[in-house]
């Protein structure tokens, strides 16, 4: 690998929206996320449908769905 080209490799402070902070080695020394490990529906089991418009039951009624 050449030298001096390559960015610094530093101890990184991740802080998601759900108030979850772990620490990670990146180039950066902060990042602030939306979603991480500890509130994602796949990782947590749960299914947040936010169905403000009633589309889902428009979709439903539209295709005689139950």
């Amino acid at each position: 690998m050449k030298k001096d080209i390559h960015p610094n490799y530093v101890e990184c402070k991740v802080n998601c929206a759900c108030g979850n902070s772990f620490e990670i080695r990146s180039n950066k020394p902060e990042m602030k996320i939306d979603i991480c490990s500890a509130c994602h529906p796949f990782f947590t089991g749960t299914e947040k449908v936010a169905d403000t418009a009633g589309r889902i039951d428009k979709f439903k009624k539209k295709y005689n769905l139950s």
